[in-house]
């Protein structure tokens, strides 16, 4: 189809002067209907509808008044007719288009309220196939794309939620072209929702293999479809000159899937959940994007769900979990990176020359911790790690890969589980379950300009000098690996105090001091406490490092998200803490900017946030 957009009549705000109606769900339809009867708007509806609109007192035209046609074939035609699709089509853009339907005698519609026959419901309530089938709504789909498509010249509203906006739009001057912009996005959601119900039935019922995997194909498409991408398949930039910038929260809403489907292959059941009385398994992400190309065939997504275990017992649930959050925050880092997590949390983070080092250093934050916690590595795990890990109870090593030896030391340890992991793959969306539906989210990378010291602002004291620049570096990437609010002290590339998960930050401050005060170098009781493992693994002394008492003394401080007061920030000045990096954005920034001067301290606004819930 070939359309001339030559000459158009750009149109903003447009008056709502005639509109039809034709919905299933009549909730708040009377009070929508006296409204845009006092405003004096003409309603055209349909059947039951505009029984309902008659007897709620409102001037109402029948359709078929308007069609000179009746309803036919039980109702299955109704509004299919030129008369109706004539009105909602034409481009009041264009003059040929008014010129043509004013010939015609066919007026335009302003207005297009329409939601479609509940199919799912009929579907649910064990109704026949043909019963279903009749339940397939024609008319109503079509008056809403078209509505939608048209939505220069006309406001499509598919939900009564929005009925509040119309009766507004009406006492004003009408709807913006950037608001119908938005209600015609929401109306190719409604009826792609719709369509996607009706055409997994149909699979469902008719054992169509071929048909779920296009539904799932379609589905990753749309959710891997970029902002720009996505509005331009609405048909927003077919003429650049008529474009008009969507609002920054109403952009990121479109940005984001429609409908959501993804595939997943169940890989193994686990014993148990979170608690032994919950059945679990873990499944795998089905994603042609990752392809061998030598094989020509499709290959694994990287991460823990794919990883190849080299040795020990089966993984549990919670293995999973934290070995995921332990190998993302090791792939946080550039340099060779070692992070030991337990219960999501980091027991310690470091980075170094070498993995063994790194280790150490990240032992030494929390060793009373780090007992029966996971350890990711961001690089080939060394015969000398090793030996470092086998005295210290663990319960899994995630590494890209084993160094000649490393693994055979590891495997003294019957049931310590040891993976081979490629790098995660970073970007994407992440899925949260809630009753009733599922929380859909950009991954939080540590991608953000406010992630990159050279955009900091410098908010109180001296310019850090380069190495402690370097820990306040290390200490924000690292942060964000830990349970919100997280308070983070960071001292020569190393982690040396956590504070997480508490409802305050304050509290997150206060624990961050006392664990980088006293929990350094401390006892676990485990093997690293014996002079030798008999596993070959490491002296103590070479495990875990005499560490000073006051490690809050000469710290950096990060915090992901905000000081709400400076009395959070007063905790960590009074601990010794000589620079803080935070995102700023509090309405009190000043006070605590001014605590900092006071106190003499460095402090950096990033601009940006790393909540981690």
């Amino acid at each position: 189809m070939s359309v001339s957009l030559d000459n158009l009549e750009p149109i903003d705000v447009r008056p709502i002067k005639r509109a039809l109606i034709s919905v299933y769900d009549k909730t708040g339809l009377e009070d929508l209907a006296r409204a845009l009867g006092e405003a004096g708007v003409e309603i055209v509806s349909t059947g039951s509808t505009a029984a309902r609109i008659a007897a709620a007192g409102v001037a109402v035209t029948p359709v078929d008044d308007v069609t000179g046609f009746p309803e036919v074939l039980e109702g299955r035609v109704k509004t299919l007719h030129p008369f109706i699709h004539s009105g909602i089509l034409a481009d009041q853009r264009k003059a040929a288009h008014r010129e043509q339907i004013a010939q015609l005698g066919i007026k335009a519609f302003d207005l297009v309220v329409c939601n479609l026959y509940p199919f799912q419901d009929t579907v649910a309530s064990g109704a026949s196939f043909d019963e279903c089938v009749e339940q397939i709504d024609i008319g109503g789909p079509s008056m809403v794309r078209a509505a939608a498509k048209n939505h220069p010249s006309v406001a499509v509203v598919t939900s009564p939620e929005r009925y509040a906006d119309v009766v507004e739009a009406v006492a004003g001057e009408g709807f913006t072209l950037e608001q119908r912009r938005v209600l015609a996005a929401e109306a190719f959601a409604h009826t792609a929702t719709y369509d996607l119900a009706i055409a997994g039935w149909l699979a469902d019922e008719l054992d169509l293999e071929d048909v779920r995997e296009t539904l799932d194909e379609a589905a990753e498409t749309h959710l891997d479809a970029s902002d720009a991408a996505f509005l331009e398949s609405l048909g927003y930039q077919t003429e650049e000159d008529y474009v008009v910038e969507v609002p920054e929260e109403e952009g990121q809403a479109l940005g984001m899937p429609v409908f959501v489907a993804d595939a997943f292959e169940r890989v193994e059941s686990l014993r148990y959940g979170e608690n032994p009385h919950q059945g679990a398994a873990v499944y795998r992400e089905i994603d042609e994007s990752f392809e061998d190309e030598e094989a020509d065939d499709e290959a694994l997504a990287p991460g823990i769900a794919n990883a190849r275990q080299l040795h020990g017992k089966a993984m549990s649930y919670n293995n999973y979990t934290d070995g995921d959050a332990a190998l993302r925050a090791a792939y946080d880092h550039e340099r060779p990176c070692v992070a030991i997590i337990k219960h999501a949390n980091p027991c310690g983070i470091a980075v170094a020359d070498d993995v063994a080092e790194a280790h150490r250093l990240a032992h030494a934050c929390d060793p009373v911790s780090a007992f029966g916690g996971v350890i990711a590595v961001n690089r080939p795990v060394s015969v000398e790690l090793a030996r470092q890990i086998v005295p210290i109870f663990t319960e899994v090593v995630l590494a890209p890969d084993y160094e000649e030896g490393a693994l055979e030391v590891l495997s003294a340890k019957k049931n310590l589980r040891v993976l081979q992991v490629e790098p995660p793959a970073r970007g994407s969306y992440e899925f949260k379950q809630i009753s009733g539906g599922l929380l859909v989210q950009e991954r939080d990378d540590i991608d953000a300009p406010g992630d990159f010291p050279e955009n900091w602002t410098l908010a109180a004291g001296a310019p850090a000098d380069e190495a402690t620049l370097a820990d306040l570096e290390f200490a924000w990437r690292t942060v964000r690996a830990v349970r919100s609010n997280a308070i983070l002290l960071v001292k020569d590339g190393a982690s040396v105090g956590v504070g997480m998960g508490q409802v305050n930050r304050v509290d997150s401050c206060k624990l961050a001091v006392e664990r980088a005060n006293t929990l350094g170098s401390r006892s676990t009781g485990d093997a690293a406490a014996s002079n030798v493992d008999s596993a070959g693994g490491a002296r103590a002394s070479e495990v875990v490092a005499e560490a000073p008492e006051q490690r809050s003394i000469g710290a950096v401080a990060a915090s992901d998200a905000f000081f709400p007061f400076a009395d959070g920030l007063q905790v960590l000045i009074d601990a010794g803490v000589k620079a803080v990096v935070q995102p700023g954005g509090s309405v009190r920034d000043q006070e605590s900017i001014d605590a900092a001067n006071a106190a003499g301290i460095t402090m950096y606004l990033t601009g940006t946030r790393h909540f981690a819930h």
